[in-house]
């Protein structure tokens, strides 16, 4: 597997060996030494299956104080996925990186414990897969407004996204009180 480095540190796009012929392919999807090595801590707890159709945006979603670190990928179809940093006291509060994901180029990104994570959906449909370091507290989740003009996400949607009650309500993040934010505790997330 190999690591991308973006544009925030611990936030990292894994692009796996794929090895095909004409019966198909095999990948190894998780390996836990092999990811630790490349900066996913190897404690994941639980696996997550979304369905959407195109135009459908979730997020952006955080859990905390039981932040959950995510590595997420697509089986099949395409997503836009989105991390946002809103760890306060980060030199990188409220910067977002993206990344297009699909069941063609296999990529894996992972999104640390501290950041907002969400994704649309680019092609008619898809099918999402993710681990997380926590198991899910839905009495710590909120959200972070999809289109929070101060973040400026660059969703390549094509028309109105399909949201939730929920994230169509969430708060922009200069709303939501320091007390509910995670804390940066220097270096790069893990």
């Amino acid at each position: 597997m190999t690591r991308i480095e973006t544009a925030i540190p611990g936030v990292l796009i894994l692009e796996p060996k794929v090895f095909g012929d004409e019966r198909g392919f095999f990948m190894e999807t998780w390996r836990r030494d092999g990811h630790a090595e490349l900066g996913v801590p190897p404690g994941l707890v639980q696996d997550n299956l979304a369905f959407s159709r195109q135009g459908v945006l979730r997020g952006l979603h955080v859990q905390y104080p039981h932040p959950q670190g995510k590595l997420v990928q697509v089986l099949r179809g395409e997503v836009f996925d989105v991390a946002v940093d809103i760890r306060h006291g980060s030199p990188w509060f409220g910067r977002w990186v993206g990344v297009r994901l699909s069941g063609d180029n296999k990529r894996q990104f992972w999104v640390p414990p501290g950041f907002a994570h969400g994704y649309c959906v680019i092609s008619d449909e898809a099918l999402f897969g993710y681990k997380c370091s926590d198991y899910y507290h839905p009495e710590t989740e909120f959200g972070v407004r999809w289109d929070d003009p101060a973040i400026g996400i660059e969703w390549p949607l094509t028309g109105p996204p399909q949201l939730s009650e929920k994230d169509r309500n969430a708060p922009c993040l200069e709303e939501i009180p320091e007390a509910r934010l995670p804390i940066y505790e220097g270096g790069p997330p893990s």
